[in-house]
């Protein structure tokens, strides 16, 4: 009504007000209908941006400034719930969207919000903190002004949620009019968190300050007068900068048709209020409070104080600012911090109960109730979990793997939480249903947990949240095995693959004729008198006797020595590898299963069993087997028996189950059984809690804890029975054979060494053709003192192939060793014209009567002997050779040196 008037009867061109945000928008919609500026430096509330008045000019902060401050304050210290208390109006709904999307950019969850009315009694007040109290949630933010929030820290105290444990944290609502709170309410708010405006110090304020004291004595300026006294500062140089515009108002008369009107019909409309407006959004100056600039029609906070409540007054802990975060002095760059460690930003801070011990944020009600575990009721597997009830009390016994395991967590945790297990079962004993239905009920409160073999999975974890997984994971298939070791006439060729094989036998051909080459091109001419079938079968039986290392040396020749060591090396990995092979195959290869894959289960169209109860059914018909050839066990002993009935008797051919179920039956039938491939996807067993427990992050670090040390092993060695002597009874798809690519490198290095060799032998023997004297033509031989025939003046060989002697009688007698002492032919003619044996003699000649030499079997040389005892030339003959009467050698045909 006071602003109503001062516009019709005064005629004011600019309201400064209101003093808060519940009279603000009836304000914002009269200053907007008559073109006044409504300046205000009270209303903090973010929903007045919604009435989007141009009109509207907050001199101030909106209270959603805070936000990223507060946030940064729970994410420093790892805290995952909060619950919001608030005043229910205007001032206190208005933070509470820009709460909620600030906490889920740093995955906090706000449990619950708490409306207070502001004339509530002290009795509505205890009666929602007790509320309060019987949830989990420690963490608490409050949102209200001084009047309220005093009462609401005293009735805390009162009932005990100022103590150890507890959080609260106040926003600038509360935390800039400290000064108006007495003595007594500061020592209710003891431990408390706050977050202030941040003003620095200026010559400016310190000048207010002292003309404020003068004036109204002990009373201070707090930081809505420091925002008041900038408000009319910038309202007065505005007023100048449009000192020559028209004040005036524009008289309007709108009277509905009914001559029903009010005293907003007739209002007028400031001529100034355009110009004002612009004038007022141009202005910059520095105030008492800082730099006075609007942005978007207010004032922008850049950084705020994090206090911390004494008995003796506030305490600063640190700062935060825009675009840098917490800190703990202003002027220090922390950007970059870790935000593990960003509650170091911050100085020790003195928690409710006078402990410096950072509360964890949440606990179990304080109502003594203790936690109903749910436990499912089994039939078999009675290793994991199993139900026991006293015969006189009827007190339930729960022991097993997963209990073991959830007991060993629970007396790790750094706080102790009381617990009991409930069986899932009907009052007559019996399962009360699926694992699923179990995990339902978790969700709608019946039970405050569930504990077992409870398998994690996407649409369970709709319902609840699990704990991380403390058992292996995996589904699989189980099928009986065979023994078929590796037999059969063939078997020898199974390590190597045919690619090898014939890689192999072309690598031997390959060696041979470098061989063949080498040998031919060598200085002994003894490989050149062999004939071809003598030439191949030599290089051959050379090149595969390098086998067995039973090969001779083929030749002096230094080319096919290098070449066999390399060879030799190959070959030696070539057979052990062999040899290694092919004794697995004979050996280790014992267990067959009677089907490899999946899909050949599909086609053989045997059953097929799944735990009773199991998620693994749905997952069967997923995978395309048809519902009738789906068998039901409950036991390992039931599993067993099934598998014996085999498919055609009612019984099955194959089990999918998960891994701690197989590997438990493994344990004793692992000679018998095999797992197939593939392998599906599970997450393994997993303790469930409500949605948003608190509870799951630190049973997951505790599970975590648990398993990388060797406690887990211990329990899993107790209560679970290991495998024993068995074999990996994964099986593939394939044997194991040595193919190609695995030798490649290896006939590799054979090719090039052997071109190598080979290049280096052609340029030797370039360089020996060019060398002066050695290509000069043989001579004829002729006859040499002493009965000797002489090589020719050209002849170059110091190495006869065949030498023979003629004696005194004219006998041609045994010769001297050619070429080291291998003689090809030794021909001894007696004095009566007859041809004896030769030493080492390849050839048999024979004399007719007439004195002749004729063909003599495999025969190279023909030798003639005339009448007159002279050797004639034969037919074909490599050597002619004739004994003249005087007993000398008269003809040669070779390079051969004859001694008579």
């Amino acid at each position: 009504m006071s602003t109503l008037y001062l516009i019709k009867k005064r005629e004011v061109v600019a309201i400064i007000g209101p003093g808060n945000s519940m009279q603000a928008p009836f304000l914002i919609n009269l200053g907007n209908q008559s073109q006044v500026p409504i300046v205000s430096f009270a209303a903090t509330s973010p929903l007045l941006d919604s009435l989007r008045s141009p009109y509207f000019i907050r001199a101030t902060h909106d209270d959603s400034a805070q936000i990223h401050a507060i946030s940064a304050i729970i994410e420093s210290f790892s805290w995952r719930e909060v619950v919001p208390i608030y005043v229910d109006d205007e001032f206190g709904e208005g933070i509470l969207p820009y709460l909620v999307d600030a906490f889920q950019e740093i995955n906090v969850r706000i449990r619950y919000r708490s409306p207070i009315p502001f004339h509530s009694s002290d009795d509505q007040i205890k009666k929602e903190l007790y509320r309060l109290m019987t949830m989990p949630t420690r963490v608490f933010i409050v949102h209200m002004l001084p009047d309220l929030g005093s009462r609401l820290f005293s009735m805390a105290k009162e009932i005990g949620m100022m103590s150890k444990g507890y959080v609260w944290i106040v926003t600038n609502g509360l935390a800039d009019l400290m000064s108006l709170i007495g003595e007594s309410s500061l020592e209710d708010m003891n431990g408390v968190l706050g977050v202030k405006t941040y003003f620095s110090r200026s010559k400016e304020l310190s000048y207010l300050e002292a003309r404020w004291r003068k004036r109204f004595g002990g009373e201070e300026l707090n930081n809505f007068g420091y925002w008041a006294y900038d408000a009319a500062t910038a309202l007065a140089m505005s007023i100048e900068e449009i000192s020559n515009v028209n004040m005036s108002f524009n008289e309007t008369k709108n009277t509905p048709r009914d001559d029903i009107g009010t005293d907003l019909d007739d209002l007028g409309v400031a001529l100034s209020g355009p110009k004002l407006l612009q004038a007022l959004s141009k202005v910059s100056f520095k105030g008492v409070a800082g730099r006075f600039q609007l942005k978007n029609g207010k004032l922008e906070a850049t950084t705020f104080k994090i206090i911390n409540v004494e008995e003796s007054g506030e305490r600063t802990v640190g700062f935060w600012k825009s675009k840098v975060g917490l800190v703990k002095r202003l002027g220090v760059d922390q950007i970059g911090t870790n935000i593990s460690h960003s509650s170091r930003r911050l100085r020790p801070i003195i928690w409710p109960g006078d402990t410096t011990f950072v509360p964890k944020g949440w606990e179990l009600p304080t109502n003594g109730k203790k936690l109903r575990i749910a436990v499912p009721k089994k039939d078999g597997f009675n290793q994991f979990v199993k139900v026991t009830k006293d015969a006189n009390t009827n007190a339930p016994t729960v022991t097993g793997f997963c209990i073991e395991v959830f007991d060993t967590v629970m007396r790790q945790m750094p706080y102790a939480v009381p617990y009991e297990y409930v069986p899932f079962e009907t009052p007559e004993g019996k399962s009360d249903g699926k694992y699923d239905e179990m995990v339902r009920r978790v969700c709608l409160g019946e039970y405050d947990g569930a504990v077992g073999d409870t398998t994690i999975l996407a649409i369970r974890s709709a319902y609840v949240d699990f704990a991380l997984p403390y058992s292996e994971t995996g589904i699989v298939f189980v099928v009986p095995v065979k023994d078929e070791r590796e037999k059969g006439e063939w078997v020898f060729l199974k390590p190597l693959t045919k690619e090898l094989w014939l890689l192999t036998a072309a690598a031997f051909l390959y060696v041979g004729i470098m061989v063949w080459i080498f040998e031919y091109h060598a200085e002994d001419g003894e490989f050149r008198a062999q004939r071809i079938p003598n030439k191949i079968s030599n290089v051959l039986y050379f090149s595969f006797s390098t086998l067995f290392f039973a090969h001779k040396e083929p030749s002096k020749s230094v080319f096919t020595r290098a070449l066999v060591v390399v060879w030799c090396f190959v070959v030696l990995i070539l057979t052990q590898s062999y040899t290694a092979t092919l004794t697995s195959m004979l050996t280790v290869q014992e267990l067959i299963p009677t089907v490899r894959h999946m899909d050949d289960l599909k086609k053989s169209g045997v059953n097929i069993g799944y735990q009773s109860g199991s998620f693994t059914f749905e997952r069967l018909k997923l995978l395309g087997f048809d519902e009738s050839r789906l068998k039901t066990y409950n036991s390992p002993r039931e599993m067993r028996e099934l598998f014996l009935n085999k498919s055609s008797n009612g019984g099955i051919g194959a089990v999918f189950d998960e891994v701690p179920y197989v590997k438990l039956f493994m344990a004793e039938y692992c000679s018998e059984y095999s797992i197939i491939e593939p392998t599906f996807k599970a997450d393994g067993f997993g303790f469930a809690f409500p949605l948003g427990s608190p509870l799951v992050s630190d049973i997951s670090r505790q599970i975590l804890n648990l398993t990388e040390g060797e406690t887990m092993r211990a329990i899993e060695k107790k209560l679970l029975v290991g495998e024993k002597n068995c074999l990996d009874t994964t099986t593939s798809d394939s044997p194991i054979q040595l193919d190609h690519h695995s030798f490649r490198a290896l006939f590799l290095i054979v090719i090039v060494v052997s071109m190598l060799l080979l290049l280096i032998m052609l340029v030797r023997r370039r360089i020996d053709q060019e060398r002066p004297g050695n290509e000069g033509p043989a001579g004829p031989p002729g006859n040499g003192p002493d009965g000797q025939a002489n090589a020719g003046d050209g002849q170059n060989r110091d190495v006869a192939l065949a030498g023979e002697e003629v004696n005194e009688r004219v006998n041609v007698g045994a010769g001297d060793e050619a070429d080291g002492g291998d003689q090809h032919h030794i021909v001894e003619v007696n004095g009566e014209g007859d041809v004896g044996d030769g030493d080492e003699a390849d050839h048999i000649e024979e004399v007719n009567e007439e004195g002749n030499v004729r063909d003599g079997d495999e025969a190279n040389h023909i030798v003639e002997v005339h009448e007159e005892g002279n050797v004639g030339s034969g037919d074909e003959a490599d050597h002619a050779v004739e004994v003249n009467e005087e007993g000398n050698v008269s003809k040669l045909k070779a390079s051969c040196a004859v001694k008579s």
